[in-house]
């Protein structure tokens, strides 16, 4: 059990930053699953409009800390890829 001023502080900070960083994560997943949603349906249009507006939350995803930029980087590829794949 933290005994000093600044150790209760610091569970104090470290528990809010948790619970930020949790809705921050669910909202980018919820994006992903919504790109993979419109993929898997064939619609290229709606998959298009679903990855533009992932594509910023990810990367706030990125200048948070929340995930490493080749990672978001890799996925944001990989996906653009299947949409363009769509249209063949």
């Amino acid at each position: 059990m933290a005994h000093s001023l600044q150790a209760k502080k610091r569970i104090r900070q470290t528990a809010r930053r948790t619970d930020v960083n949790r809705g921050r994560r669910g909202m980018i997943r919820t994006q992903l699953r919504n790109v993979e949603e419109a993929i898997v349906s064939g619609d290229q249009e709606a998959a298009m409009k679903a990855f533009r507006e992932m594509q910023p939350t990810l990367m706030s995803g990125v200048n948070k800390g929340l995930m490493e930029k080749n990672t978001v980087s890799r996925k944001l590829s990989r996906l653009s890829k299947r949409i363009k794949g769509m249209a063949a």
